[in-house]
């Protein structure tokens, strides 16, 4: 949760009023590199959007996070719901591994009412955009998928780009606060 993008995420979004409440899953509490079961993930983000619930004091709730943060998250909502949750964001959503094009991880996202905002770039080894793109369009009106030109997964811009790591994290943040003003618009409607 102290990466550098993941603090600067942070600061973006809170620029564009969005707080954010960042947590560590366990394995990497513990400093190891392998991930917990998908028991125990599934389990750490039903506990924190529990307490980001209460600590939000009735304000919106939105879930997500960056990678394999995001997809547990989607996981979980797809599974048993995530109370007081109206949306999901990702910051990068791993729909497979390096190199190995598929749709498998992705399949659970029909499985949540919620809408769903997809932040990727075009460089993201771990979601083929001939494959992430279909997929939202399959999902309906419930998904978007916003796409950074040269970006990769970590949203790392190529020099000839153009613009700089900073610039494209703005950008994020400005997508994800017109996406949320979007979304809960149509949930008072």
């Amino acid at each position: 949760m102290t990466h550098p993008f993941m603090e600067d995420a942070a600061a973006a979004l809170a620029a564009e009023g969005i707080g954010t409440f960042r947590y560590q899953f366990p394995f990497f509490e513990r400093g190891i590199r392998r991930p917990d079961p998908r028991p125990v993930l599934l389990a750490t983000v039903r506990a924190v959007v529990e307490v980001a619930s209460r600590e939000a004091g009735g304000l919106p709730l939105l879930a997500g996070g960056k990678s394999m943060g995001g997809r547990m998250t989607s996981l979980a909502a797809a599974t048993e719901g995530l109370s007081g949750v109206c949306g999901l964001v990702f910051f990068g959503f791993p729909l497979h591994a390096a190199g190995k094009p598929s749709l498998e991880r992705g399949d659970h996202l029909g499985e949540t009412a919620l809408p769903l905002l997809f932040l990727q770039g075009t460089r993201d080894r771990l979601a083929d955009l001939s494959l992430l793109r279909p997929l939202c369009a399959d999902l309906g009106e419930r998904a978007t998928l916003h796409v950074v030109e040269d970006a990769d997964h970590s949203f790392h811009m190529t020099k000839r780009s153009g613009r700089t790591d900073a610039e494209v994290v703005e950008e994020l943040a400005r997508v994800t606060s017109s996406w949320v003003t979007r979304v809960l618009a149509r949930s008072d409607a």
